[in-house]
């Protein structure tokens, strides 16, 4: 038996995270969206902050630019080992649509500016998966 604390953590899905949890477990990266004004919005929510209409999930290309990111050197969580990247990543979709996660790559070798590519990963044997970045020459 595995020792719970050496796990990585996993998502709790809610009403209007389900939708990014079950597009990621499919293979697809989808964010949520509004269906009258047509903006992108991360944190999901169940009607849009700018016009008050609907959203569901649509997918996005995943391409995007390092916004941000800092270097963790320290064990924060178990199954990850330092140093590790985790960077804010603003999407080629829209200005501001932006999302955090691990950038797969030598520390040394990002910084703010850089393309990226997003890559579905399983997180664990969960059953649930997440986006990670790598690199794009």
């Amino acid at each position: 038996m595995t020792d719970a604390r050496l796990l990585p953590p996993i998502p709790v899905p809610d009403p209007e995270s389900a939708g990014y949890w079950e597009s990621l477990s499919t293979g697809v990266f989808a964010l949520s969206r509004c269906t009258e004004c047509h903006r992108w919005m991360q944190v999901p929510q169940e009607h849009c902050r700018w016009c008050g209409a609907t959203t569901s999930f649509e997918e996005v290309s995943g391409r995007g630019t390092v916004f941000s990111f800092i270097v963790v050197r320290h064990q924060s969580i178990p199954s990850l080992t330092p140093p590790y990247v985790v960077g804010m990543i603003e999407f080629d979709e829209q200005p501001g649509l932006r999302l955090t996660g691990i950038i797969e790559a030598d520390p040394d070798a990002v910084a703010i500016g850089q393309k990226v590519q997003a890559i579905i990963r399983p997180i664990g044997e969960s059953g649930f998966s997440a986006p990670s970045f790598e690199l794009v020459p």
